[in-house]
């Protein structure tokens, strides 16, 4: 099967799964995101084992942190992934690792804040009352549009380097398109069902069309300093799980705070 072909078949199966968890959210969502976290970190670890990061204090980190989301909100949220810095502190002065305890605990907390820290922003974006599944829906929506748009569009009429040092095959073109799919997608999706207006609709779209490719920009970069390619192979031509995660990690939590700041959560 060619790599495009994998991509398809990942994404048939899997999108319909993803937005069922979503549509239905409370426990159905936690669990969801649960596993996406924990297969999310494996990944992260063994990218970053060489620094000998403090894996279980990322995993109780990651997971506080989204049980914190789950049953307390923002505060909560934050609480459970400050438990990361402590833990790692703690496991590493007793495992006696001959790495450096700032470099190992500094990569912990890195996988912890980015990985369960934002997606705890997803399980905050779809309890926002009234609005939360249509606004996760349109913000999820929208980076898939996004993403679809620029891989075509780049991979067709493609010239011009994005950022040919950490990701060479993004292309302006690629992104021109994916920013015109996302600001098209929100707008569609939050002004014509009433929730925001056009204006601040296409300042969503325009940020989640910024920081979609720069959440996935920054895996590159993890992985251009760790030396890989893929995160992993575990969705066949998509990469791994954080291979997927890369791009609505960063948009989900730019979504929730601007949301925030429009007065509509």
């Amino acid at each position: 099967m060619t790599p495009l072909a994998s991509r398809v078949v990942v994404a048939v199966v899997g999108l319909p799964v993803v937005l069922a968890l979503v549509y239905a959210g409370g426990w159905w969502l936690f669990a969801l995101v649960a596993v996406a976290a924990v297969l999310a970190l494996h990944e992260y670890s063994l990218m970053t084992r060489a620094l000998r990061p403090v894996t279980l204090a990322a995993y109780a980190g990651a997971l506080l942190s989204l049980l914190g989301a789950q049953l307390g909100g923002l505060e909560w949220t934050v609480a459970g992934c400050l438990t990361t810095l402590v833990l790692a502190f703690i496991l590493h002065w007793v495992g006696q690792t001959r790495q450096s305890a700032t470099v190992a605990i500094a990569s912990t907390v890195l996988g912890a804040g980015w990985i369960g820290l934002c997606l705890a922003h997803l399980l905050l974006l779809r309890d926002i009352p009234g609005n939360g599944r249509l606004a996760t829906f349109a913000v999820l929506l929208a980076v898939w549009a996004g993403d679809i748009g620029a891989f075509f569009a780049g991979r067709m009429i493609g010239r011009h380097k994005l950022a040919p040092a950490l990701s060479p095959g993004k292309t302006w073109e690629g992104f021109i398109f994916g920013t015109i799919a996302t600001v098209f997608v929100t707008f569609v999706a939050l002004y014509k069902q009433h929730y925001i207006s056009i204006a601040d609709s296409i300042v969503l779209g325009l940020a989640i069309s910024v920081f979609g490719p720069l959440g996935d920009l920054f895996e590159s970069g993890v992985k251009r300093d760790m030396q890989v390619k893929d995160s992993g192979r575990l969705l066949g031509g998509h990469g791994g799980v954080l291979d997927r995660l890369d791009a609505p990690l960063f948009a989900v939590v730019a979504a929730y705070y601007l949301l925030r700041a429009l007065d509509a959560v």
